[in-house]
C-alpha cells in the first residue's frame, strides 16, 4: 500500500511540474509577469508563483481561467499539458 501511495505521490509530482512548466512558459510568451498576470485575471501572485514550481495543486476555475489568459480554451491547454506528459499517463493504476 505505501509503495502505491509513494507510485502515486511521484506521478502528481510530476503532473504538477508540467503545469507549472507551462503555465511560467505561456506567461513569459504573453509577455506579463506574475504580478501583471494575477491583477488582471484576479489569481492571486502567491498562486500563480506556487503553480509555476509546481508547488501546488491548481484548483479548475484556476487553470480555466489561465488557459483564457494565455489564450486558449481550457481543452486546448489540457491536451497541451497531455502532450508533455509521458505516453499512457495516468495518475492511479487500473
Amino acid at each position: 500500500m505505501k509503495q502505491t501511495r509513494n507510485y502515486n505521490d511521484s506521478k502528481k509530482r510530476l503532473l504538477l511540474k508540467v503545469i507549472g512548466e507551462l503555465i511560467k512558459e505561456k506567461r513569459i510568451a504573453k509577455n506579463k509577469g506574475i504580478l501583471l498576470l494575477s491583477y488582471e485575471f484576479d489569481i492571486s501572485n502567491s498562486s500563480i508563483a506556487q503553480l509555476e514550481k509546481g508547488q501546488r495543486d491548481v484548483q479548475i476555475t484556476t487553470l480555466w481561467k489561465l488557459a483564457n489568459a494565455f489564450g486558449m480554451s481550457f481543452s486546448e491547454f489540457a491536451k497541451e499539458i497531455e502532450k508533455r506528459l509521458p505516453k499512457d499517463f495516468k495518475l492511479i493504476e487500473d
